[in-house]
């Protein structure tokens, strides 16, 4: 390769900051849009180079997109680099969902604003069924990722079992499937490529050799690693030793660092974990505005996983905590999103030097392989979930024998909402628009209806 100088700083901050206000269209979106920036447009890495990079962090909890951004900041600029390319990737989604949480807090129960979000509910519902079949397509290769999908959509649908749990026990099926020589283990579940280009890495800046300070180091790993533990957790510490366990805000830190460490599989899988504890058991918010939080990530910059500062700002936002309503939600949104995306850098900074030893893990494959297909059955719940509370206006549960079935009351049915839903399936599957344009115009058509009820 011959011999070039890295890009400045200052011009990858400029890129980092492009790619941040770009970043519509959820992970898969975001991803290809790094793609075309930093390997087709400015050439600063090879195709080999960035793949390797998004295998890593495809197997990291967390947002994939916004953890490769740190990843490819440190393999350019060191650490500087990595927070610098983390910071700019999330910062346009937090000040854009702050906006709109505030806006929703102080004129949520306005007309026109419900309208806005009774529109976004259909075009996000299309948009989940959506991740189902494209990701389902790419994980579910062969009978037993079927049935591993199916027990995972049985045990969360049916009987409430928890995300994490469901997700270990996908884990733990695919290690043992591998370590007994089981071949179906190995082969669904990849992640496919982002995209086909034609790059020659010889004239590529970073190509396929590693820089120097990505030799592995354990010294730095652990000292840098021990800096985003800290600013992780020292907060969560001081807040339930201040405030104790049952305070909103050490609830909020506490949830949201659990989700941090188990949230494997994107965004939409994690969000059904999150709104069946911040709808179910802790009450923050109602289905519905769980939609329509999801509806905002949907239709701004940045990781989608956003929607939980949404989340933490209701929930701190309705509580009584002695500050204003406003003040509340608002630290409970940049808390929420503090604890969220923090131990993102932890993960990169730790991990990334010994990314060479994970790389033909064959048992780690097969445990992520399975890993893979239980999400599709989580994402498949999250879209009958929202599907019943989008469609329905009474949605009643049923217990016997140990389940816990959640049935549309069927004379309930909101055919405004039925004929949205059916519009935006048909942009989505028939027409292929994309994520931007179906919720822009199912929001206008929500707006369209405002003043009407269709049962």
């Amino acid at each position: 390769m011959q011999d070039r100088t890295y890009p400045t700083l200052a011009a990858a901050t400029r890129i980092w900051a492009r790619i941040g206000l770009l970043s519509f269209g959820g992970p898969a979106g975001q991803i290809a849009l790094m793609h075309r920036i930093l390997v087709e447009e400015q050439r600063w890495l090879g195709e080999k180079r960035f793949l390797h990079a998004l295998n890593y962090c495809m197997l990291l909890p967390g947002p994939e997109a916004m953890q490769l951004a740190v990843y490819i900041g440190w393999l350019m600029h060191r650490t500087l680099g990595g927070i610098i390319a983390g910071v700019l990737f999330v910062l346009p989604g937090v000040a854009a969902i702050m906006a709109l949480s505030w806006i929703y807090a102080l004129f949520g129960n306005v007309g026109p604003v419900e309208a806005l979000f009774f529109g976004l509910k259909a075009a996000v519902l299309a948009i989940v069924v959506q991740a189902v079949i494209r990701i389902g397509s790419r994980a579910l290769k062969n009978g037993a990722m079927v049935a591993i999908a199916a027990a995972s959509f049985v045990a969360i649908f049916g009987f409430a079992m928890p995300f994490p749990l469901i997700i270990l026990a996908a884990g733990l099926i695919g290690l043992f499937g591998a370590r007994a020589g089981l071949p179906i283990f190995y082969g669904g579940g990849g992640h496919g490529k982002v995209g086909k280009v034609q790059v020659d890495d010889a004239d590529t800046l970073l190509g396929e050799e590693s820089p120097d300070h990505t030799q592995v180091n354990r010294g730095w790993a652990f000292r840098i690693s021990g800096v985003f533990l800290v600013l992780w957790l020292a907060p969560v510490a001081l807040l339930f030793a201040a405030l104790g366990p049952e305070n909103v805000f050490s609830q909020i830190a506490g949830f949201f660092s659990v989700m941090a460490v188990v949230t494997f599989g994107g965004a939409y899988a994690v969000l059904t974990y999150v709104a069946q504890e911040a709808v179910q058991n802790f009450g923050w918010l109602a289905p519905g505005e769980m939609l329509d939080g999801l509806g905002m990530a949907e239709t701004t910059p940045g990781p989608l996983i956003m929607v939980t500062q949404f989340v933490g700002f209701v929930g701190a936002f309705r509580e009584e905590t002695g500050l204003s309503p406003l003040a509340a939600g608002t630290l409970g949104g940049l808390l929420t999103t503090w604890v969220t995306f923090t131990p993102c850098f932890l993960w990169i900074f730790l991990g990334a030097p010994f990314i060479e030893r994970l790389r033909d893990n064959a048992v780690l494959t097969a445990a992520l392989t399975a890993i893979t297909a239980a999400v599709v059955g989580v994402i498949l719940n999250l879209a009958v979930w929202f599907g019943l509370h989008v469609v329905f206006d009474e949605v009643r549960t049923i217990a016997a024998f140990g389940l816990n079935l959640d049935v549309p009351v069927w004379p309930s049915i909101n055919l405004a909402a039925a004929g949205l839903v059916l519009a935006a399936i048909v942009a989505v599957f028939g027409f292929k628009l994309g994520p931007v344009t179906v919720l822009t115009g199912c929001a206008l058509a929500g707006m369209a209806l405002a003043g009407f009820s269709w049962k």
